[in-house]
């Protein structure tokens, strides 16, 4: 079966990698690099149709859920950790799950990918719904706890939603909506942490954003919901508050203050003249959309 996915078959241009110097080394890569962009390109109207979908999870009250073993696993669990501090999501609503549980993060668990009863365990254990969303990495398309999880989430109603980079991937069968990169052959050998890994990560990247853009969290292309827990973010919630409202930082530092750091109702303060609470119930109107509430003032 190896053998016939691409993911695994040896790249024409790296046949001697071992001679190479460092530079050819370094340019042969960054060359096979430059590849994934176009192919994740392809599949945008897949990509977009999980966008649309997990939006809707999301604005039910369900949870986005990423699932994988290895590299994949952990390219979802960094994607699910980092939405909290960028968008105020609470860490319950985007979630990352990674064969053999947490500390596979930074230790391969050997042999829990094999086990599709793990998979399906895992999301027993969040207590799935059919309000849920589950998006399935792995880089081969032929992953056991990978499919022993979509296989789940399908039979309590949640939506499904498979990543691999291989033509034809056997998780594609299990999803909703399969989204398959064709990024060919690894410099190395069957090192998805490479190509493969890069073009889940785009993925990943596509899929929270767009989501969270669609829930409101972003005016214009500023993060308004950003969490501002430490000096860094502190700092840029009022340049945020600044771009948005074109006022200067004295204004941006004093509405903030009002608002418990909170970006968003900071801006809809200045924009329409309102107090913490009007501003409040105007973004609660309008879904958190600070366009509209502003637009309604």
């Amino acid at each position: 079966m190896l053998d016939k996915l691409t993911t695994e078959t040896r790249n024409e241009r790296t046949m001697h990698l071992d001679r190479m110097n460092i530079e050819e080394l370094l340019t042969v890569m960054n060359e096979e690099d430059a590849k994934v962009a176009g192919a994740v390109k392809q599949q945008i109207p897949r990509i977009a149709e999980a966008v649309q979908a997990i939006t809707k999870a999301l604005r039910s009250g369900g949870r986005l859920i990423y699932m994988g073993a290895g590299t994949s696993g952990r390219i979802g669990l960094l994607d699910a950790v980092e939405c909290p501090p960028t968008f105020g999501t609470p860490p319950e609503q985007v979630i990352g799950l990674i064969a053999g549980g947490s500390s596979a993060f930074v230790k391969a668990v050997e042999g829990a990918e094999d086990l599709k009863e793990l998979g399906a365990d895992d999301l027993q254990e969040l207590r799935l719904t059919g309000n849920d969303a589950v998006v399935g990495l792995a880089a081969s398309g032929r992953t056991p706890y990978v499919i022993g999880g979509l296989e789940y989430a399908r039979s309590v109603g949640a939506v499904t939603i498979s990543v691999s980079c291989n033509k034809g991937a056997e998780i594609s069968a299990k999803a909703d909506i399969a989204i398959e990169v064709e990024n060919g052959p690894e410099v190395l050998t069957g090192s998805t942490r490479l190509k493969a890994g890069t073009s889940q990560k785009l993925i990943c990247n596509m899929l929270s954003t767009a989501s969270m853009i669609g829930l409101g969290k972003v005016y214009g292309n500023l993060m308004v919901d950003v969490q501002p827990t430490n000096e860094k973010l502190i700092e840029r919630a009022k340049r945020i508050v600044m771009e948005a409202s074109s006022c200067d930082l004295a204004t941006a530092e004093k509405t903030l203050s009002l608002t418990g750091n909170k970006p968003k109702p900071a801006i809809l303060m200045i924009l329409t003249g309102c107090s913490y609470p009007e501003a409040l119930e105007k973004l609660e109107r309008t879904k958190g959309f600070i366009g509209p509430a502003v637009d309604g003032q």
